[in-house]
C-alpha cells in the first residue's frame, strides 16, 4: 500500500511540474529540422526548354513581316466577305490602302520568300522587315490563287547573311506532333506559339480549290498569314493561311498549306513564274451513300463523272457520264478533292492509266493528260448564258458549281456572274448567291427563275430572297435607277 501511494504522488507531481505557474509561459518544444526536398536528377520540363528554345531562335530570323500597299482595281465598287459584308470601298482608280500586316517565310538565300497569296494580292509595292530590322523591299515573283501561295523576292541581291529554312517531310507529319507557329499577329513582330497537329488532311474548308490543310491548335491570328508553321527540328511543315473563327481572332482551329504543297507550287513559281496543271476536262460530284446504291457500286470512295467538256482531254478517251474514278495509275481515289489534287501534279501530255465502276463492272482506260486552261470551256448545259434584265447570269446548282463557289447548296439556281453597274450589283447580289425567291415565289430551277423575270416587266423595284453562306437575306433590286456601268 505504501508503495501505491508513493507512485501515485509521484504521478501527481509530474503533473503540476507539467502546468505552468501564474504568470508564467510554457517552454515551446523546439520545431524538427525541415527535411530537404528530394533532389531532382531528371527535370522534364527544364529538358523540353533547353531543346526547344533554340530551335525557336534558329525559326525566328526565317521569318519576316510583310507590309504592302493595295491598288484598287479599276471601276471596283465593293469586296465583299463570306456573310456579304461590304469591305473596302475604292471609288476612285488611284485611291490606296495600307493592307493589314502579313508573314513570309525565306526558303532561298537568294531572297525568296513564300506567303499567301491573298497577303500580296492587288499589291502595288510591298516591303519586309527581318527579325533584326533590317528593311528590303520585294516584288511579286508569282502567284497561285488556287493553293493560296505566293512567292515575293527582295529587289537586287539578298544580303549575304540572309538564313533560309529547311522543309519537312509533311506526308509523315502525325496528329499530337507539337508544333511551333511564327508570325506577325496583329502587327506584333515574330510572335511565337505553340500547339499540336489537330488533323492533317482536312478538306472542304472553303479556303482555296485544292485543299489538304494541317489543323493545329497553335495560336494564329490575323497577321499570321504565310507564316511558318515547324516541327521541333525547326523544320517547315506548313505555311499558315486560315483560322476558323466567329470573332475574328484565336479559338484554336487554324489551318496551315503542307510544307510538301508549298515546295511543289514554290518551286513552278520560281522557276517559271506560274504553274501548270494537269487536266481531264470531266465535272465530278461525290459519291454518296445514295449514288453509291443506285450505281450498284459497293466500293470505297471514289468521285462520279456527271459530265464530260467537249473540247476537252476526257472527250473521246473513253470516260462515260456516270463512270465512278476509282484510282488513276494505282492510287486509289477517296473523293472528289482527292481526284483534283491527283489530276493536277500529273504533267501534261502524260499518259495515265484511270480504273473505273461502270454498268457493274471494272473497266480501265489509258489517256493523256491536259493542261488546265486559264478558263476551262464549259459543258453543253452551259450553251446560250445571257444575263438577264437583273443584271444576273444563273445556272442550276450542280456539285462543281457548289464546290467552286463554296456553297452549302445542293439545289436551286445560282449566280455565275452580275453585270457591272446593273440592278442586281447596286442591291449587292455576287456570284455565288443562290436564287432562292423572287417577289415571294419560289426559285427551284432556272426554268422557274426565267418565268419569274418575265413577269417583272413594268415592275420598279424586285423583291428578291437570296441565300449566301448558308444564310438567307431579302434585298430588293431598283430597276429604275441607273448606275455607271465602268464604260466610256
Amino acid at each position: 500500500m505504501n508503495r501505491l501511494r508513493s507512485r501515485i504522488a509521484a504521478a501527481a507531481a509530474a503533473c503540476l511540474l507539467a502546468v505552468p505557474a501564474a504568470g508564467q509561459t510554457a517552454v515551446k518544444k523546439a520545431p524538427a529540422p525541415a527535411k530537404k526536398p528530394p533532389e531532382i536528377k531528371e527535370n522534364f520540363l527544364k529538358r523540353y526548354n533547353e531543346s526547344v528554345i533554340p530551335v525557336i531562335k534558329r525559326g525566328i530570323p526565317m521569318v519576316v513581316n510583310i507590309s504592302a500597299i493595295k491598288e484598287a482595281p479599276k471601276n471596283q465598287v465593293h469586296e465583299y466577305d463570306m456573310f456579304g459584308n461590304p469591305l473596302n470601298k475604292f471609288p476612285f482608280k488611284d485611291q490606296v490602302e495600307p493592307r493589314a500586316l502579313g508573314s513570309g517565310v525565306i526558303i532561298d538565300k537568294r531572297g525568296f520568300i513564300v506567303t499567301n497569296h491573298h497577303v500580296i494580292k492587288d499589291t502595288r509595292s510591298i516591303r519586309i522587315t527581318l527579325s533584326d530590322r533590317r528593311e528590303f523591299s520585294c516584288s511579286v515573283l508569282g502567284a497561285d490563287p488556287a493553293t493560296d501561295i505566293a512567292v515575293i523576292k527582295i529587289d537586287g541581291k539578298a544580303p549575304a547573311d540572309l538564313p533560309a529554312i529547311e522543309m519537312a517531310d509533311s506526308d509523315k507529319l502525325e496528329v499530337g506532333e507539337l508544333v511551333i507557329a511564327i508570325g506577325n499577329p496583329f502587327g506584333f513582330s515574330h510572335t511565337v506559339t505553340t500547339g499540336i497537329v489537330s488533323a492533317t488532311g482536312r478538306q472542304s474548308v472553303g479556303l482555296t480549290d485544292y485543299e489538304n490543310f494541317i489543323q493545329t491548335d497553335a495560336a494564329i491570328n490575323p497577321g499570321n498569314s504565310g507564316g511558318a508553321l515547324i516541327n521541333i527540328e525547326g523544320r517547315l511543315v506548313g505555311i499558315n493561311t486560315a483560322i476558323f473563327s466567329k470573332s475574328g481572332g484565336y479559338m484554336g482551329i487554324g489551318f496551315a498549306i503542307p510544307a510538301n504543297m508549298v515546295r511543289e507550287i514554290a518551286g513552278e513559281l520560281i522557276s517559271g513564274g506560274k504553274v501548270t496543271r494537269g487536266w481531264l476536262g470531266v465535272y465530278i460530284q461525290e459519291v454518296t451513300k445514295d449514288i453509291a446504291e443506285a450505281f450498284r457500286y459497293t466500293g470505297a470512295g471514289g468521285a462520279l463523272v456527271a459530265d464530260i467538256l467537249k473540247e476537252s482531254p476526257a472527250e473521246g478517251s473513253g470516260l462515260r457520264k456516270g463512270d465512278i474514278i476509282t484510282s488513276i495509275d494505282g492510287a486509289s481515289i477517296t473523293d472528289v478533292n482527292h481526284l483534283r489534287r491527283v489530276v493536277a501534279v500529273k504533267k501534261p501530255g502524260a499518259k495515265v492509266k484511270i480504273d473505273v465502276f461502270r454498268d457493274g463492272k471494272a473497266e480501265r482506260i489509258e489517256m493523256l493528260i491536259g493542261m488546265m486552261p486559264t478558263t476551262p470551256p464549259v459543258a453543253d448545259r452551259d450553251a446560250g448564258e445571257r444575263e438577264d434584265m437583273l443584271g444576273m447570269t444563273v445556272r442550276d446548282i450542280d456539285e462543281e458549281l457548289a464546290y467552286k463557289y463554296r456553297s452549302p447548296e445542293r439545289s436551286g439556281v445560282i449566280v455565275t456572274q452580275v453585270k457591272q453597274g446593273s440592278p442586281a450589283m447596286r442591291a449587292g447580289i455576287v456570284a455565288g448567291d443562290v436564287i432562292r425567291e423572287i417577289e415571294r415565289g419560289a426559285i427551284d430551277s432556272v426554268n422557274t427563275y426565267k418565268m419569274a423575270v418575265e413577269t417583272l416587266k413594268g415592275k420598279t423595284r424586285v423583291l428578291v430572297l437570296i441565300n449566301r453562306a448558308g444564310s438567307h437575306r431579302f434585298l430588293v433590286l431598283d430597276l429604275e435607277a441607273r448606275g455607271d456601268t465602268g464604260q466610256p
